[in-house]
Order: structure tokens, then sequence, then C-alpha cells
């Protein structure tokens, strides 16, 4: 099993994928994924770890929020996507595809190419509001 709680036996797919999905888009989500923009942007070292929220002074996308909130974190269970959602105030579906998406989709990238990755994903996965659109 991985941090994300993701198997390769899930059952249920479609129904996670809704859950997933519906996370994204609500207004909590939307609010967590500006939020975590905007602490990826604030990094001094455009650098993303993965396995871990925050080690040695880097972090994964999560950890970036929890280092500009100033949460401590020392005593939460990294593997736990329920105990991650109830911190960062998310969805447990949100929580784990967040770490998915850092420690296992971009597995293969160097720390800068996960950040690279991540920025996208977050900035696509933002929906732009009615007041932010210009004529």
């Amino acid at each position: 099993m991985s941090r994300s709680g993701y198997t390769d036996d899930c059952d249920n797919v479609c129904l996670w994928r809704a859950a997933v999905d519906s996370a994204l888009r609500g207004r909590r989500g939307q609010a967590f994924l500006r939020e975590m923009l905007t602490a990826l942007d604030a990094l001094p070292a455009k650098r993303l770890i993965q396995g871990e929220l925050v080690c040695e002074g880097e972090c994964c996308a999560l950890g970036a929020v929890a280092l500009k909130r100033g949460t401590d974190i020392s005593n939460l269970d990294t593997e736990d996507p329920w105990e991650l959602g109830e911190t960062f105030g998310i969805a447990r579906a949100m929580a784990a595809e967040v770490m998915y998406m850092n420690d296992e989709r971009n597995y293969r990238k160097t720390p800068e190419e996960r950040f690279e990755a991540m920025r996208r994903w977050i900035a696509e996965s933002i929906a732009v509001q009615p007041e932010e659109l210009t004529e």
C-alpha cells in the first residue's frame, strides 16, 4: 500500500473517482488548491520531496501548506489520508489524491520536475471564478 492509500485492487473505482472529483471541485477543495498553489510559489527552492510531508527543510505539496500555515505535523501519521484530510480541512479523497499525485504519479521525476508537475496539476484543477473572467 502507498502513502496515499491507493492500491491496485481498489473496489468501486468509479465511486472513488467521483468522490475525488467532487472534493476537488467543491468550495473547500478549490480554496485548498488555491492555498496550495500559493504555498508552492512561496517555497524558496522549487522542489518537492516524496514519501514525507516535511524532511530536513524540504516538503511535499501538502507539506508546503503545513509550512505556510505553521501547522505542527510532528505527531501526524503522514500515511493516513483520514488524519491528513482532517488536519488540512479537506476531504480524505482529496488528501489521498494529492499524496498520489505527489508521490506516485511523479515518482520517477526529480524533485524539481515533481514541483513543476504538481504546480501544473494544481493550476489546471482550479476552476476559474466568474469574477476572474474578463471580457
